[in-house]
Parts: structure tokens; C-alpha cells; sequence
């Protein structure tokens, strides 16, 4: 990638690492100064602006959007990206940075502004979620049902003095509730679920790998769907996340998709979450957007996900020699080890 003559470093001043750590920023664009030269620091204005800001830098002739924030921050960002061909480059510092742990880039902002030189762009295509409430752009993932349940109930205070621990008693307080229930429609078929999983990545908050077959680089969503109204059963739904069994589980399906509708049964309100950020409410569709990212990863990430390709490739082609063509669907191998991943540093 050619060097950026000029760069914007757009952060949110709430986001829980900035605001334990009063230097961060200036220290931030110290070290990218180093890389690029004209870096300018721009601070979000409160919800949804960081989109209009970043639209007005690349305008200014901004080269390289740097994105200081979590998910929330980095999702809201790429509505002025998107389609713009400028490359992204992702500064971890929210609660459970997902799409830093996904690529590789770990947990620390410092460390990956100071590695500039190993980044390389990749171009994705980031899922849409439609419902009543607009349209939003989904990096990581979006949800219906349980999950964006709970991210609309945690509090930004438990939140923020808490951080990824506000999620897991979130989780914890629905235990024994009785579940909505409604309809997911994936690429024409029909199922009932409490949650569905729409992901673009494996990551899911900062830990845990739900859709292991979810690839970045791939034209598809990773789909997961969870059946039942009993509260319980996801007790035996996340031992089958931990000890990688959730193929195959009972209840459980896991899909492909170019696209997925949620719609109401008999519960008149099923939450929706986008990038850990509550969207609203169904119905709504999703599927891949046409405005595609270009996105700076750690080198050993986009050789990693492209070696990943290549094996599946062959191992399609190998299925179509020996007329087995579509026995499992587009991707039905998964990635080996523990479901809980620590987000560890590129090298």
C-alpha cells in the first residue's frame, strides 16, 4: 500500500479505554505521526456522528481513516467509508473490540497504530440490516432475539464500569424467562428461533467463537439459529459453543446465506442489535452490502483467510469429483480449538 500523505484519527471520547487514559490520543497521534505525517485527531460528537465526520475528512483529502472507539464507534465510522476506497485502520479501545480480535490486531491500540508498516488492506463486504428504523452497516455481526434483548437492557453505567462483565449478567438475569420466539427466513427456507447470529466474523464478544465458519473475506453471511422459548436451553446451547458441538446439536442450525428476513410470530417485539449496538425492532432483512471496505489487517490475517479459501476450493472441487456436491452446504468445515479465544497480538 502506497503511504498516505494525510490521515485523520477519528476517536470517541466516552469510549471506556480514552477515557481511563487521559494521553491516549495524543500519544496515539504521536505514534502515527511517525508513520504518516499529517494526522489529525477529530472526536466524535455523541451517537451516529462519526459517519458524517469521517465523509467530511476523506473530502478534506484524508488518505487513511484511523478509527479510535469500539465496534460501536468503528461501525458508525464505516457509513462514511464505505465505498469511498479509503483504507480503514481499526484502534482498539472499547469494551470487547471485536473486529480488532477477529483480524489478529489484539486488544491493543498502541501496538497496532505503532505497526503500521505490517498492515495490508483487504477489501470486504460489510452485512445490511433494513427494518423500520433505516438502514445500518454490520463489520462484525447483527442479531435478533436473545442477544440484542440483552444489549438493549444493559445499561451504558453497568457498561461502562463493567465492560464485556455487563453482557455476561445480562445473560445471566434471563435465565428462567420465557423467550420470543420468531421467524427466520435464510435464503428461502423457513425456521423458528429465539436468536439468530448474522455474522461477517467468528469473534463474538471479544471471547467466544459462535460462527466458526464465518469468513471476512468471504461473499456470505455465517448464519446461526437457536431454537426453543426455554431460557435453560441455552445453557446447552453455550457448552456446545465451548466445546466447538454446535453442528449437529439438537436445536441448533448453522447456514450460509446471501440473505436473511426476520419476521414476527405471535411476540410483538423481537430486538435486533447491530455490532453490539441495538438496532430497533423486527422486521427486518439483512444481507451483504454493496459499498465494500477496504481494511487494513495484519498481513499474517489476510494470508491466513486466503490460504483458508484455497482449501476450500479444493475441497469443494474434490466433493464435485466424487459427486458429492452440495452434500453440506457451501462451507461446512470448522475451525479446530476452543471456542474461547483470548484475541491475541499479530506477530
Amino acid at each position: 500500500m502506497r503511504k498516505p500523505s494525510a490521515a485523520v484519527l477519528v476517536y470517541n471520547p466516552e469510549a471506556g479505554r480514552i477515557r481511563a487514559r487521559p494521553g491516549m490520543i495524543d500519544r496515539l497521534l504521536t505514534l502515527l505521526r511517525e508513520r504518516v505525517g499529517d494526522v489529525e485527531a477529530a472526536p466524535t460528537q455523541g451517537p451516529r456522528t462519526a459517519g458524517r465526520i469521517v465523509r467530511e475528512w476523506i473530502e478534506k483529502g484524508a488518505e487513511l481513516v484511523c478509527v479510535a472507539g469500539g465496534d460501536g464507534t468503528v461501525n458508525e465510522a464505516a457509513e462514511g467509508i464505505s465505498g469511498a476506497g479509503v483504507p480503514l485502520l481499526v484502534l482498539p479501545a472499547g469494551t470487547a473490540n471485536v473486529l480488532s480480535c477477529e483480524i489478529g490486531a489484539g486488544n491493543d491500540a498502541f501496538r497496532a497504530a505503532s505497526r503500521l508498516e505490517q498492515f495490508v488492506p483487504v477489501e470486504f463486504a460489510p452485512g445490511v440490516l433494513r427494518n423500520a428504523q433505516g438502514e445500518r452497516l454490520f463489520l462484525c455481526m447483527a442479531g435478533a432475539g436473545l442477544d440484542a434483548r440483552i444489549v438493549r437492557l444493559v445499561s451504558p453505567e453497568w457498561k461502562r464500569r463493567l465492560g464485556k462483565l455487563s453482557y455476561w449478567q445480562g445473560g445471566l438475569a434471563q435465565l428462567g424467562r420465557r423467550l420470543e420466539t420468531f421467524e427466520a427466513e435464510v435464503d428461502g427456507r423457513s425456521y423458528e428461533c429465539s436468536f439468530a447470529l448474522l455474522a461477517r466474523v467468528r469473534n463474538y464478544g471479544g471471547d467466544l467463537w459462535i460462527a466458526r465458519h464465518a469468513d471476512l473475506l468471504e461473499n456470505r453471511l455465517a448464519v446461526v439459529l437457536f431454537e426453543g422459548r426455554s431460557s435453560l436451553r441455552y445453557v446447552k446451547y453455550f457448552a456446545g459453543v465451548l466445546l466447538n458441538r454446535l453442528e449437529g446439536m439438537r436445536g441448533v442450525r448453522v447456514l450460509d446465506a446471501q440473505q436473511v428476513r426476520i419476521r414476527l410470530l405471535s411476540d410483538p417485539a423481537i430486538d435486533l442489535q447491530v455490532d453490539g449496538e441495538h438496532a430497533g425492532f423486527a422486521p427486518a432483512e439483512a444481507a451483504l452490502s454493496g459499498r465494500r471496505i477496504r481494511l487494513l489487517v495484519p498481513a499474517r490475517f489476510a494470508e491466513a483467510m486466503r490460504a483458508r479459501a484455497r482449501m476450500l476450493e479444493t475441497a469443494v472441487a474434490e466433493g464435485a469429483r466424487r459427486g458429492q456436491a452440495g452434500a453440506g452446504g457451501p462451507f461446512t468445515g470448522r475451525a479446530p480449538g476452543a471456542a474461547f479465544r483470548s484475541c491475541p497480538p499479530f506477530r
